[in-house]
Parts: C-alpha cells; sequence; structure tokens
C-alpha cells in the first residue's frame, strides 16, 4: 500500500506560507491518541509556529511524536503547558468523548484550543464550549481536514466564491474511510468514546456542506447508521448517511463507511460533488482514475463560459493554518468563525440522534 493508505496517520504534503516570526507563535501537542496529531502539528508547524511542548501520559506516544518532532519539550503533565505563558495555543487528539473536558480547560488555561475532529460527542459539550469561548473570547477550533488540509477541496471554495458555478444549488460528498481493525485502538469501537459515524467522520462533511453552499445553518431531513460487516464489534457503525437542506436552500448528501477495499492504494476514494446555477464541481480528493499515475487533489470545473477544466492542486498550499496564527495574534476571524466551526459539529450531532432514533425505533 502507499504512504497515503491509511486515513488515521494521513499527513498530507504540501505547506504553508510561514506567516510569524520565529518564537512568536508557540504550542503545545497535548493528547496523541489520534493520529491527525501529526498532520494538526506539521499544519502549524509550516505556517511558522513552534511547537514547544508534547504530552501524553503514554510515554510511547510521547516518543513516536519526538521522532517526527524532534526538539520539543516533554512535560511532566498538562499543568506544564497551562502554566507556560509563551503557549498560546493546544492542538489536542484525544479519545473524542474526552476532548471538550480537555479544551474547557485550556481555555480555562487562557489559551486557544486547536481540536481533532469530532470536538464533541454530545450536544450538552457543545453547549459547554460555546459558553465557554464566549465568555473568554479564546477560539475552541475543531480541525476539519477534509476541507482545510485538502488541496482540492480548498480549491473549490476558492472557486465557488469567485462564482464559477452560480449560486450552489447541491453538494454531494462521498466519504468512505479505510478501517485498519487491527491498528485501531480499543475505543474506536466503543460508542460512547468515539460519538457514533455522523458525529466523527461525518462532522468533516456538515463542515463542507455550509462552506461550499455558503450557509450558517440547516436542517436535518433523514440520517441513518448502522453496522453492516462488522458483527464482532456490535457498537461500531461502519456505514452512515444524511440528507440536509440548507438555510440557502442547498440540497445536502453524504456517505460515510468503513468499506475501503485493500486493493485501493489510498485510505478513501472520496468525491465531492458541487452543484451550481451555471456549472457544476467535481472534487477527486485521493485518487483520479482517469490519469495513468492516479494523482490526488484533482478537481475538475465545468460550466456556462468555458470547456471543462482539469485543475491539479498539489502545489497549492494549505491557508487555514497561516490564517488561524493570524486570527489569533489579531483577533480576526478569517480562517474559520467559532460560529461556523460550533454549527457544523452541531448539525453531525443531531444528524447522529436522529439516526440513532430511527434505528431504535425499527428494532
Amino acid at each position: 500500500m502507499s504512504k497515503h493508505s491509511s486515513g488515521y496517520d494521513y499527513v498530507p504534503d504540501g505547506s504553508g506560507k510561514k506567516v510569524c516570526e520565529s518564537g512568536q507563535f508557540r504550542f503545545a501537542a497535548a493528547g496523541l491518541d489520534h493520529g491527525h496529531i501529526y498532520a494538526m502539528t506539521q499544519g502549524l508547524v509550516s505556517a511558522g509556529a513552534e511547537c514547544a511542548w508534547v504530552y501524553d501520559p503514554d510515554r510511547n506516544k510521547v516518543d513516536a511524536f519526538l521522532k517526527r518532532f524532534p526538539n520539543v519539550r516533554v512535560a511532566s503533565s498538562a499543568d506544564d503547558i497551562f502554566s507556560d505563558p509563551s503557549v498560546i495555543l493546544v492542538a489536542n487528539a484525544g479519545i473524542p468523548s474526552a476532548r471538550a473536558d480537555f479544551g474547557i480547560k485550556v481555555l480555562d488555561a487562557g489559551k486557544h484550543f486547536f481540536v481533532d475532529k469530532p470536538p464533541f460527542t454530545t450536544l450538552k459539550q457543545l453547549e459547554r464550549a460555546r459558553e465557554k469561548a464566549a465568555k473568554t473570547g479564546l477560539k475552541y477550533m475543531p480541525y476539519y481536514a477534509e476541507r482545510i488540509h485538502n488541496q482540492a477541496a480548498e480549491k473549490a471554495l476558492e472557486l465557488v466564491r469567485q462564482g464559477a458555478i452560480g449560486r450552489v444549488i447541491q453538494v454531494l460528498i462521498l466519504a468512505p474511510h479505510r478501517l485498519s481493525k487491527d491498528a485501531r485502538p480499543y475505543w474506536f469501537f466503543e460508542r460512547e468514546k468515539y460519538g457514533g459515524i455522523l458525529c466523527d467522520i461525518g462532522s468533516h462533511q456538515f463542515e463542507q456542506f455550509l462552506s461550499f453552499s455558503g450557509s450558517s445553518d440547516g436542517k436535518i431531513n433523514f440520517a441513518r447508521v448502522a453496522n453492516m460487516g462488522n458483527p464482532e464489534y456490535p457498537q461500531l457503525q461502519d456505514f452512515g448517511e444524511a440528507s440536509m437542506t440548507t438555510d440557502t436552500g442547498a440540497s445536502c448528501y453524504c456517505r460515510v463507511d468503513w468499506f475501503t477495499p485493500n486493493g485501493l492504494p489510498v485510505w478513501g476514494d472520496g468525491r465531492t460533488f458541487i452543484t451550481g446555477t451555471e456549472g457544476y464541481i467535481e472534487i477527486r480528493k485521493y485518487i483520479d482514475y482517469s490519469m495513468p499515475d492516479n494523482p490526488c487533489q484533482i478537481l475538475y470545473l465545468t460550466n456556462n463560459s468555458s470547456a471543462t477544466r482539469r485543475f491539479d492542486c498539489r502545489d497549492m498550499q494549505f491557508p487555514f493554518f497561516g490564517n488561524f496564527i493570524l486570527d489569533i495574534l489579531n483577533g480576526t476571524e478569517n480562517a474559520m468563525t467559532q460560529e461556523h466551526a460550533f454549527k457544523a459539529a452541531e448539525l453531525s450531532l443531531k444528524a447522529q440522534i436522529i439516526a440513532e432514533e430511527t434505528s431504535n425505533a425499527r428494532k
């Protein structure tokens, strides 16, 4: 398999433009349960941030982190990080159900919080974080990687905002993932810990629904989750789907699953289709079968003003990380607004609740 065969430790290629001076933006990585912490850290470092501390109660995880990011100081506890006034932000990829409580502690310590998705596993956690972020003025920012750390998706957002396809009327996302069950930790298979498939990997898709359609809210029309092929893990939801209508009138649908076959050289054949009143966009995120070398990060645009165009987006940088750093330093909201970040999480949680209520009603 290729170096991109596992989504849980996938660190995208590409770099960001450095937006700050050396030592100006120091952060810590605390909570290393999910491999996304490497991509989160790399994104910040590429934009000029300095990873000053690392902490996890499991020393093996810390040692693995240090192999990728040497010369980072090891904290004996989270308190070492909280008490360091030079640390501006804490990045966390802990067990999903524990992320909210840790995030509240980070904000209470006067630091911004950058957290792996899902940022919450319950609506109650979300409400607590909303209140704390509003009270402190600090950021509680999820890592919605399937857009902010995907070059083709960022290019699509740029084209949509330029009006390349007119008003967006539908966003359709297919998001299969490779299960890699033998490499997953125990909590991955416990519903209370990971939050359900629509809460977890579905949160990426709801963030994209809002972004691509230019919406601020939506209504869940339909949602379903199921265990289709892993009976030995009864709490694992390996298939999920949801439909939503946004406040701009756009129709949205996503399918998320853990059924990427072993024959695929990447961790998932992610596709996004954005239909507008004047054209449409197809994003081929991780593999493009139309090319002999199967490059990733490909976008197709067809509209009323030109023939179909193919964009190879692999040389595009990731603007989110630099903008996020500058937002923290300057008190702006150019990378992602706090309300947008929370709304995407809220909608995915509501879809998860509806799906499970529907499933229970059928039993």
